[in-house]
């Protein structure tokens, strides 16, 4: 699933980005070899021990343990705005209240035309993401230790809804 998630965005011209959701670093080894040498990048992750294990392995990331607070932690890194974020927080057992909070600080942080790919093991985050984004693809990833689904998004213009390009759906 890991190399899915990373598959999509043009590593080339990455200059600022996050991953929101690290955990053991699944993602991040295989994205991490990717970045230019001077990319910047916002690693969160609520677990203490996982955040610790993520910077003995990548000490040059910049690291917050809460995901909800993304342009506070931006605006304290100098940070105007990303061009890509990795998503694996398990939106599934968050508050729509929290869901909508964290997607606005995710729409805020990126810039026009930045990606977002998230993944999640249902489909219950399609309609929350078109009414913000544009959904470019949802891939249906069945051989990963939980099957998940990698939605890969673009920040719109505006906040308004969009439609969605769901044609790619496999």
């Amino acid at each position: 699933m890991a190399a899915k998630v990373i598959s999509y965005v043009p590593w080339e011209s990455v200059e600022l980005m996050a991953e929101l959701g690290a955990g053991t670093g699944a993602i991040t080894q295989f994205y991490s070899s990717k970045l230019p040498i001077d990319t910047k990048v916002l690693l969160f992750e609520r677990d203490k021990r996982m955040r610790n294990h993520l910077k003995s392995k990548y000490p040059n990331f910049l690291y917050h343990s809460n995901a909800s607070y993304l342009q506070k932690k931006m605006n304290q890194e100098n940070i105007q705005q990303l061009d890509c974020i990795i998503c694996g927080l398990p939106f599934f057992y968050f508050s729509n209240e929290m869901k909508q909070h964290i997607l606005q600080q995710i729409w805020t942080a990126l810039k026009p035309g930045g990606f977002l790919v998230l993944y999640q093991n249902s489909l219950h985050m399609r309609k929350k993401l078109s009414e913000q984004f544009d959904i470019e693809r949802i891939e249906f990833v069945a051989l990963s230790f939980l099957p998940a689904f990698v939605y890969v998004c673009r920040k719109i213009e505006d906040n308004t809804i969009c439609s969605s390009n769901l044609s790619s759906f496999s």
